[in-house]
């Protein structure tokens, strides 16, 4: 076995393959840029080599850079993660004629599945079922206009080395190939290196499903299940779990047997996925295979108690496959929720900055000994991340923060116990997709597993804009926000040195305010708890540990409810559900006084175009001058890997540009102004 790896990657993919490493015996190294100097990977490696300037093309995808590190090292074999050189077949030939490992495929298998649009060739000619499209490269954004035609709107615009949703593109007509073509041309360029693009049919209302494949050197190959990954937001994966709840075990069996049919026709050899679209009759049509370790992976892992990057390492040291189709059992259910530095009251735009405070929900050990996956009772909590409290969210990378899971041994249970890991995750300091992600797992269209890849474009059309609970639910949000107003006053009765009759001089009436409703309450406390009661005669206990100052409060009114906790003036910033409010708890009087009061009218600022994030300017579309429509593209920003282009919300002409080409940006940063 090797005695040391380097992992040619960065965030929570190098810090998971580091562990799988450590717990095989195996020594790490990482390599870092210098945004990354102080990364949580670096730290949990062996040793780390610097590499390089923060943006990806000046370190970690440069394989000269890369295979220096290499020899300064002496690593025996490279892990090269997901994304970056995972996929570059001149790096795994560099590898071998260096005479170091490659953790992944063979370099033919990475030519001829690792290219997209050779991929589609190879599965055409063996009879796989493929989505229509036009597999030969495009030259310019004339030639994509005349491709698209010919394919038929809608259609996909891809990056030919592409994955993870950069370089990706949906175009409805001529004018969205066009600049979808560019864009998707400078994506793949900046995050592969290889500004490669192709076309195919867009496939309204599908199902995206995935096959995980394993593979050995020595002919031997297993699917160790599928991954349901419908729930897409600009291409880009949200929500997986496995197995799906669409799938049968026919239809299961036949896309397996078939995956592994085409990974060994090409002779691969590690793990791999080939992805489907699979339409509501359960026909499938092959679209890509990816040659790496998918993000999602996790899930498979729960699902089959299968450490799959322990699995690629021993693959690469020549050891055949220690399973067989047989001994693959599916057990339970896992979700994965991928945390992302997104902010999804700004339409998901990435946020960057400092990580203030990062307490994620703690990690329960997979399968506890003497037990299996399916046992009643066991759930798991698993939490892959790249990121620590205090640390950096960088504009030059892939936006994810971390990728939380759950397993249980039912469906219902596993979102159950997502939605609870979700409410104790603690994130401040940056914008990020936690409501929403919570917002997701309530929503009946999921729960029902009816999902498609149209789910986050046709059930928030609008964006997301929080989430209203029902009543019931608010309900025990106010008796909480209550007892723990209670409890917040007599501690600050007894500061202030008042200790004697702190009950007489708190008071038990009170109003609670939240999202426009008001519930009048009175608490009556014991040495176990509270009983709120409502105007409407209803009553609530309420029992919890909760102190002043926690941010987090786990609390039982008539059942679990997890809350986030913030101070403000007059009452709580609460969280839960996906819900983000704002509590107040008044007495009756100062209710009264409170509707008086004028509401804040927020600033103008329609005739300005802000920075809706902080991002570099590619390009200017506009002059001072011109007049613009609705709809209109201004200028395009860049920002995590990701291009944005910013249109105008109404017909105007542009009286100001105060930005350019070049120039870097901060949020709400003016970047022109309209008459």
């Amino acid at each position: 076995m090797f005695d040391k790896i380097l992992i040619a990657n960065r965030g929570e993919i190098a810090c998971r393959v580091i562990k799988s490493a450590r717990k095989m015996g195996i020594k790490t190294v990482a390599i870092y840029s210098d945004a990354d100097k102080q990364a949580l990977h670096v730290q949990m490696a062996d040793e780390a080599i610097h590499i390089g300037p923060p943006p990806a093309n000046q370190s970690y995808i440069v394989i000269d850079k890369v295979m220096d590190a290499i020899r300064k090292s002496g690593a025996q074999a490279v892990h090269p993660g997901y994304g970056f050189l995972s996929e570059n077949a001149k790096f795994a030939e560099a590898l071998a004629a260096e005479g170091v490992a490659f953790v992944g495929p063979p370099v033919g298998a990475i030519e001829k599945m690792g290219d997209k649009i050779t991929s589609k060739k190879i599965a055409q000619e063996a009879n796989v079922s493929t989505v229509p499209g036009y597999m030969g490269l495009i030259e310019d954004a004339d030639d994509a206009v005349k491709i698209s035609n010919e394919v038929g709107y809608p259609v996909m615009i891809k990056a030919s080395a592409g994955g993870g949703g950069k370089g990706m593109r949906i175009a409805w007509n001529d004018a969205e190939a066009r600049e979808g073509f560019q864009s998707s041309k400078n994506e793949a360029a900046n995050s592969f290196g290889d500004d490669r693009i192709f076309i195919e049919k867009f496939i309204t209302q599908p199902r995206h499903i995935e096959i995980q494949v394993l593979c050995d050197a020595h002919g031997n190959g297993v699917y160790l299940g599928e991954r349901e990954c419908s729930i897409q937001r600009r291409q880009q994966k949200v929500v997986e779990e496995a197995p799906s709840p669409f799938l049968d075990e026919a239809t299961r069996k036949a896309m397996g047997e078939q995956s592994v049919a085409l990974a060994k026709a090409v002779g691969y050899a590690s793990a791999g996925t080939v992805e489907f679209i699979v339409d509501g009759a359960k026909n499938f049509y092959f679209l890509e295979m990816n040659t790496r370790l998918q993000v999602e992976h996790p899930v498979t892992e729960l699902i089959t108690g299968v450490d799959l990057v322990e699995q690629m390492i021993r693959v690469a040291n020549g050891e055949p496959l220690s399973i067989t189709q047989d001994d693959v059992k599916l057990q339970g259910w896992a979700i994965e929720n991928r945390l992302y530095a997104e902010d999804p009251y700004r339409n998901f735009l990435p946020s960057i900055g400092r990580l203030t405070r990062y307490r994620p929900p703690a990690e329960t050990k997979a399968y506890a000994p003497g037990t299996q996956p399916g046992d009643a009772g066991n759930v798991v909590v698993r939490n892959d991340t790249g990121v620590y409290e205090g640390g950096e969210i960088s504009m030059y990378y892939d936006p994810m923060i971390a990728k939380l899971c759950t397993w249980a041994p039912t469906r219902d249970a596993a979102i159950e116990a997502m939605r609870v890991a979700l409410d104790s995750f603690e994130v401040e300091g940056i914008g990020h997709n936690l409501p929403f992600l919570s917002a997701v797992m309530d929503h009946p269209i999921f729960m029902a597993g009816d999902m498609t890849t149209a789910f986050i474009e046709e059930q928030y059309p609008d964006g997301f804009d929080g989430v209203a609970l029902p009543e019931a639910q608010l309900k025990r949000v106010a008796a909480a926000a209550a007892a723990m107003y209670r409890v917040a006053e007599i501690r600050r009765t007894r500061v202030s040195g008042r200790m004697d009759n702190h009950e007489r001089r708190v008071g038990k009436k009170w109003v609670v305010s939240l999202q426009g409703q008001d519930f009048a309450v009175k608490v009556k406390a014991d040495k176990d708890g509270s009983t709120i009661k409502f105007d409407d005669g209803s009553k609530l206990r309420v029992a919890s540990d909760w102190t002043p100052g926690d941010q987090l409060a786990e609390v039982d009114v008539d059942g679990p409810l997890v809350l986030k906790v913030g101070k403000i003036p007059g009452g709580f910033r609460l969280r839960t559900r996906g819900a983000d409010m704002t509590v107040h708890v008044r007495t009756p009087r100062q209710a009264e006084l409170a509707k008086l009061m004028p509401e804040k009218v927020a600033p103008d600022t329609s005739k300005m175009l802000l920075c809706p994030m902080p991002g570099l300017i590619v390009k200017v579309d506009v002059e001072v001058g011109d007049e613009v429509q609705e709809g209109q593209a201004l200028c395009t920003v860049e920002a995590m890997k990701m291009e944005n282009i910013l249109r105008a919300e109404k017909t105007t002409v542009v009286t100001k540009i105060n930005a350019a080409a070049g120039d870097s940006l901060a949020v709400d940063d003016v970047i022109m102004e309209f008459e």
